[in-house]
């Protein structure tokens, strides 16, 4: 029986609880001998991330057990925190460990031992973190990126190639850990040594660049004892971001440029496949992997325009054959050995799975993490690609959520209420691929709009650089144009529109809420609020200086950068908010929502703030994520004037 319920009133199997179980996917695949392994997210255990393994039996087990978090903090983003090999005695892994930020050795099949230190630890500033290891076990070495700080700024950091000795000798002493590249350069990836041992190539770029505005690719004769000899520029520069490079096994270089304003693929400096397509996407975690080199000569890519598939590239042909099977979408890690490829693949239909390839036979399986319904996938929202037309006749793009429920539909003529989602980054998008906490409004009668506004990855560099200098211009007036759009074709309800966001989402939320009469109500997670603030210290070195392509050099535009902030415009906001934060982030810290709440005082507009001990950016604990879940909701039916059943009322204050 189909029952009929307002919009927003609708029962639902898929609670707070349910989509905090399943936040999150796995990352970080590689291959240790013949086994894949990857890091797997643990909501109910902190929040940590474990390290799991695949066996030759299919069996996957955790590595780790608690409190082992496999998790690096290098640039705060991370980015790959282990490698392994197998060797006759078994499994050595490497990993860094998130609580102290060393690198750890681990000999799993070993009796009786756990993981020991390789690195020392650092009373200055933020200590010594590592990220993006390789193991050189015939060298007696792991090299990866250290990032040491000097002094206790956020600045006050410099980040260099280096080798750590697995023998552990480095554990008490730091200047046992051999230096690679000079520092000369702000930000460097790990170091990736040619196929003879006599060559290495890395990446690096220096404020106020981000890395895909600019990046350069290095190249060093690497001695006999592992010395790297001068520096050299192979490819890149200013206006040319390079994300990747990889050696293939004829002793290749093996790149992705933008050079013709999409991420493609080049050999040698030569174009492998000329598509206006991206082969690549933005490097904020060091040792994200959009190709991995075969030994056959062919090379796995994740590639596409807006979503991402995983393929197969023969680079003599320039042709690309992709794998067959149900996922629509793949991240930025993958590895090969042999002919097989490990990744993760997701769709609107399953979450992060890990995926094997053969490229040789073209058959794909799900070796690990595979996607079990937790509830009948028929509560699962059914997308809709959708192009809308933005100021100027320019291109927006957007995943469209309606409503869902195989039990309940509205009465005839309401119209749904909808919650517009603004992605972080802001250089970045918003993937194609289940996610419970959308399931959790479209299977209650909330529809969300998932805006990919200008500014986003995965369509060419000319859709990228919209927002360059345009931060709270084009990205608020692209959602507020997808909304307006929805409720001109009577597909939303003009009175009950939402917005909401984190990070740079957060920014663009706040903006909204402040500049146009589109929302009847938002919600503002981990935000920026304060330009001024934010950009002269407040934030990580990473971002330090994001702000001069987003908004335009302070010195040069000063006005501008109070004119868009929210923290001075909190006297316009006339709709009720929610406002949730993490007492420990350090990339938008509570000082920017504490600012914005005085400025607030005796306005008298409903909100509620939130903040969470022990979150930093991006909430990971599901006791975090279930309230702020339930909060949102209560938000939204307190404004809309919905009655969801169960659901905790937010108490809003004046």
């Amino acid at each position: 029986m189909v029952q009929t319920l307002p919009y927003g009133e609708w029962s639902s199997p898929i609670d707070a609880a349910l989509a905090a179980a399943h936040d999150g996917h796995p990352e970080s695949v590689d291959f240790v001998g013949e086994e894949a392994w990857w890091t797997e997210p643990r909501p109910a255990e902190g929040g940590r991330r474990t390290l799991v393994r695949r066996t030759a039996d299919g069996t996957e087990e955790s590595v780790l057990p608690p409190p082992w978090n496999v998790r690096s903090r290098v640039m705060e983003y991370g980015g790959r925190p282990w490698t392994g090999v197998m060797r006759s005695e078994g499994p050595l892994v490497v990993f860094v460990n998130f609580a102290d930020q060393r690198l750890y050795a681990y000999e799993p099949a070993a009796p009786g031992a756990g993981p020991r230190p390789l690195t020392p630890l650092s009373p200055v500033g933020g200590g010594l973190r590592w990220v993006d290891p390789t193991l050189h076990v015939e060298r007696g070495e792991v090299w990866c990126v250290l990032e040491e700080f000097t002094g206790d700024g956020a600045g006050d950091v410099r980040r260099v190639a280096a080798a750590v000795p697995l023998d552990g000798s480095a554990a008490r002493d730091r200047d046992a850990v051999r230096e690679l590249t000079d520092g000369r350069h702000r930000f460097v990836t790990g170091p990736r040594l040619s196929p003879d041992g006599r060559r290495a190539a890395w990446l690096v770029w220096d404020h106020p660049r981000m890395p895909w505005d600019g990046t350069e690719l290095i190249g060093a004769d690497v001695s006999e004892d592992g010395t790297f000899m001068e520096p050299r520029t192979l490819a890149g520069g200013p206006e040319e971001s390079i994300a990747q490079a990889e050696w293939a096994s004829d002793g290749s270089l093996l790149y992705a440029s933008d050079r013709t304003g999409w991420w493609n693929l080049y050999r040698d400096g030569e174009p492998l496949c000329s598509r206006e397509e991206e082969f690549a996407g933005p490097l904020w975690k060091v040792g994200q992997r959009w190709f991995a080199p075969l030994d056959g000569g062919l090379i796995a890519v994740v590639h596409g325009r807006g979503a991402a598939a995983l393929g197969i590239l023969d680079p003599d042909s320039g042709e690309v054959v992709d794998a067959a099977g149900p996922w629509t979408e793949f991240a930025a890690t993958l590895a090969a050995h042999g002919s097989r490829v490990v990744a993760i693949g997701a769709s609107p239909r399953s979450a992060g799975e890990v995926v094997e390839l053969d490229s040789r036979t073209g058959r794909t399986r799900v070796i690990g993490a595979a996607h079990e319904d937790p509830v009948d996938p028929a509560y699962y929202p059914e997308p809709q690609i959708r192009t809308f037309t933005g100021p100027g006749g320019r291109d927006i793009h957007a995943h469209i959520y309606p409503p869902h429920h195989p039990g309940h539909i509205a009465p005839a003529h309401e119209l749904p209420p909808y919650v517009v989602w603004a992605h972080g980054g802001p250089t970045g998008r918003a993937s194609l691929v289940l996610d419970l906490e959308i399931a959790y409004f479209t299977s209650r009668g909330i529809g969300v709009a998932v805006v990919n506004y200008g500014g986003s990855t995965g369509y060419g560099r000319e859709y990228r650089d919209r927002l360059r200098e345009q931060w709270g211009v084009v990205d608020v007036e692209d959602c507020a144009g997808v909304a307006l759009a929805l409720a001109e074709e009577d597909t939303a309800d003009r009175g009950r529109l939402a917005v909401r966001g984190g990070s740079a989402g957060g920014w663009t939320t706040a903006v909204s809420l402040t500049t146009t009469d589109v929302y009847a109500c938002g919600t503002i997670l981990y935000p920026v609020l304060d330009l001024v603030s934010w950009g002269s210290g407040e934030t990580h070195d990473f971002e330090s200086r994001y702000l001069e392509s987003l908004v335009g050099s302070y010195a040069e535009v000063p006005g501008r950068y109070t004119e868009r902030s929210p923290v001075e415009h909190a006297d316009r906001i006339t709709v009720p908010f929610l406002l949730l934060q993490g007492l420990d982030d350090v990339i938008c810290p509570p000082a920017q929502c504490e600012r914005f709440l005085a400025r607030l005082e005796g306005r008298r507009i409903p909100h509620a703030y939130i903040a969470f001990e022990g979150e930093g950016h991006g909430f990971r604990r599901a006791e975090t994520m279930v309230r702020a879940l339930e909060a949102e909701l209560s938000l939204y039916a307190q404004v809309f004037g919905l009655n969801p059943p169960g659901i905790p009322t937010l108490e809003l204050s004046k």
